[in-house]
């Protein structure tokens, strides 16, 4: 068995549960790698685990019926994969993998399910859920109202909150997928970011130069779900500055 400190946790949503029910879970907590392909959320198919990512990226990737894919939110180590099974139920149509490479900390299904018994995890995890749909929100509110490179700048800050340092091992084919474009558009679209000096991209890598004018760039379709996050859940270590509109001030968030 092994044995996991709270202190010692990467992951910002376990480390904010209540002792006592971190206490009951700890036990049942098994550290994971997660390499790159790897599939958190088979869609359709039972979620049996629920994974707390302590490093890296995964991607929340919905599929029409007709074999259309695009990811629709990330998660990291703000967050779960499997939190679907927070609303009662076993399985859902989207599918969850690994973007960039990390590790975890995973808990069968069932065992997770004992502690929500826990009045104010069962809060806090809700809370969680809230944040995961205002990130769907605006990921919709971009896509219907923002231009490609806004999203594109959205995107990379959310790999960037999630990633340690400044350089995202981002392929064409994940910035595609993120986009919904084909690569030739991700080529296209971050040669933009390039011009105003905000990012440098080579094969497999993004850089980024200049966070805040990302943030410019990104306008209106990011930050909120941040702000958000940050005011239900906290503990996030990393500093960023958010868009003049929503705080004149350093703010630190993770979502």
């Amino acid at each position: 068995m092994t044995f996991v400190r709270q202190s010692g946790i990467k992951n910002k949503l376990l480390r904010r549960f209540p002792e006592e029910a971190f206490d009951l879970l700890a036990p049942k907590l098994e550290p994971i790698d997660l390499p790159v392909k790897h599939s958190l959320v088979l869609a359709r198919k039972p979620i049996e685990h629920v994974c707390f990512i302590e490093s890296g990226l995964a991607s929340m990737v919905a599929e029409s019926a007709d074999g259309k894919r695009v990811e629709i939110r990330h998660i990291g180590r703000e967050g779960i994969a499997g939190y679907p099974v927070l609303l009662g139920v076993d399985r859902t149509p989207n599918s969850v993998f690994m973007q960039v490479r990390g590790n975890g900390l995973q808990v069968a299904t069932e065992d997770f399910l004992l502690v929500l018994e826990h009045a104010d995890l069962r809060k806090l995890l809700l809370r969680y859920v809230h944040t995961c749909e205002l990130q769907l929100a605006y990921t919709a509110l971009a896509a219907a109202k923002y231009n490609m490179h806004q999203r594109l700048a959205r995107w990379l800050l959310m790999c960037h909150d999630r990633l340690d340092g400044n350089d995202l091992a981002l392929t064409h084919e994940f910035l595609g997928l993120m986009l919904g474009v084909r690569r030739a558009g991700v080529t296209d679209e971050l040669h933009i970011l390039e011009g105003m000096h905000a990012i440098r991209s080579t094969r497999g890598n993004v850089r980024i130069l200049n966070r805040d004018m990302l943030i410019e760039i990104a306008g209106g379709c990011y930050g909120v779900p941040e702000q958000e996050y940050d005011r239900l859940i906290g503990d996030s270590p990393q500093p960023s500055t958010l868009p003049a509109h929503l705080n004149g001030n350093r703010h630190h968030h993770m979502l």
